[in-house]
């Protein structure tokens, strides 16, 4: 839900309803040094704001709203006037190019402020860039910062709502204690946080928000082996996802989520693929759609297109917190492009970050196989059957999304390397 504009300085405080979601504000840039740039101050703020109103879970205030401020870049003043949480500020320093002629070099340096902490700083970034192309400088530098910020922004929240003692908590407060459980694979913390998504669908059952993560919380329930009766927990994540997009078709997060329930549960990659094609179309700079995009066609079969996809995630968040799982997509298809020696050094790269992630195991076990590292392929075997005590390869082949016959064949043939029991 997008915030409307502040009052003008001289107004009261505006009222703060429940919140579902931080409420966040970009002031102009600052312009420094004596060379050009002035051009790019207000035009960066417009266009960082605008992508970041395509995140449906964020309140963005116009940046209009600023205008109107006796200090449009003062975090107190800002946080009195526009009741804002969370401020995006920084600086434009422009000079001649020292490799295009005529073009200029721009230093663009933003700075998250979490202003109910005084204006501390939870994210900085510095971003240069050739203005040979001023438009698509504008489209690079925005989309990189807000799919760097949107994942910082959700931890720093989720923080917030565990030190709340509300009582009761709002479903969005229950929400985001629950997302970081999911990601740390942690198997009681994980099932206590299924308790709160369903918890919070039970106390706002119009929010799409929570049916979306509680659907993508039943996959990682199944992936892990961790479901008493694995299809009635598709089933359920298919009935959620569907719940969540009925909810609120333009939430790209939903949709993408949707797709890949469809996808990774159901093998229904047409759908799936259409889901985060629509996603895309909303929310362009989501890493979560360009990875699950990716990831239905390689399902399908198309690797090398999966692969350019999720590597669309580097370069919009290189450092997201959640890349183990990102990156866990891409070893697949390396491994049945014939690469398995690149899926194996992703693998490692992966399991130092989330050692508990099966998904991960997998590929990677059948990567050391296949590059002929048998020794290391079967202690990793023995690694994913202490994690998945049931693990056989013709349950895998059963269950995994991958569909063509000769997918199958080459993960038969690494896993078995891999010292892992057939069925």
């Amino acid at each position: 839900h997008r915030g409307e504009a502040g009052p003008s300085p001289a107004a009261p405080a505006p009222a703060r309803p429940a919140a579902r979601g931080a409420r966040i504000g970009v002031a102009p840039l600052k312009l420094l040094g004596s060379g050009g740039g002035e051009h790019l101050s207000l035009a960066l703020a417009d266009e960082i704001t605008t992508a970041l109103s395509r995140f449906r879970w964020l309140a963005v205030v116009s940046s209009a709203s600023f205008a109107r401020l006796d200090d449009p870049t003062d975090p107190v003043i800002a946080r009195r006037d526009l009741g804002l949480d969370l401020m995006l500020a920084g600086t434009v320093q422009a000079a001649p190019s020292p490799t295009t002629a005529g073009a200029e070099q721009v230093r663009v340096a933003l700075s998250l402020l979490d202003l109910r902490a005084d204006a501390e700083v939870v994210w900085a970034q510095r971003f240069d860039r050739d203005t040979s192309d001023i438009f698509a400088l504008q489209d690079e530098v925005a989309a990189e910062v807000v799919a760097r910020v949107d994942p910082e922004i959700l931890l720093i929240e989720a923080k917030r709502a565990e030190s709340r003692t509300l009582a009761p908590a709002s479903a969005y407060d229950m929400l985001l204690r629950a997302i970081p459980a999911i990601y740390r694979l942690d198997r009681v913390p994980f099932m206590e946080s299924g308790v709160l998504l369903a918890a919070a669908i039970a106390r706002e059952p119009d929010y799409a928000a929570p049916h979306a993560w509680f659907a993508y919380w039943h996959v990682f329930l199944v992936g892990q082996g961790w479901a008493e009766d694995p299809e009635a927990a598709m089933a359920s994540a298919g009935d959620l996802a569907a719940r969540a997009v009925a909810l609120d078709t333009a939430d790209a997060r939903g949709l993408t989520i949707a797709g890949h329930v469809q996808a990774y549960l159901h093998r229904h990659h047409d759908q799936a693929i259409a889901l985060h094609e629509r996603a895309l179309s909303i929310n362009p700079n989501l890493p979560m759609a360009w990875v699950f995009s990716g990831a239905a066609h390689g399902y399908a079969g198309r690797h090398a297109e999966a692969i350019r996809r999720i590597e669309r995630y580097r370069r919009l968040s290189p450092m997201d917190p959640h890349a183990f799982l990102f990156e866990t997509g891409l070893m697949t298809p390396h491994l049945l492009l014939g690469d398995p020696a690149r899926a194996a050094a992703i693998g490692e790269a992966v399991i130092a970050i989330q050692p508990r992630l099966t998904a991960a195991w997998k590929p990677y076990a059948a990567a050391l196989g296949l590059a002929g590292r048998i020794d290391d392929a079967q202690a990793a075997g023995r690694r994913l059957m202490a994690l998945e005590p049931g693990f056989t390869i013709a349950a895998f082949l059963a269950s995994t999304p991958y569909v063509r016959p000769e997918d199958h064949a080459v993960l038969a043939r690494g896993l078995g390397l891999a010292g892992l029991p057939e069925g």
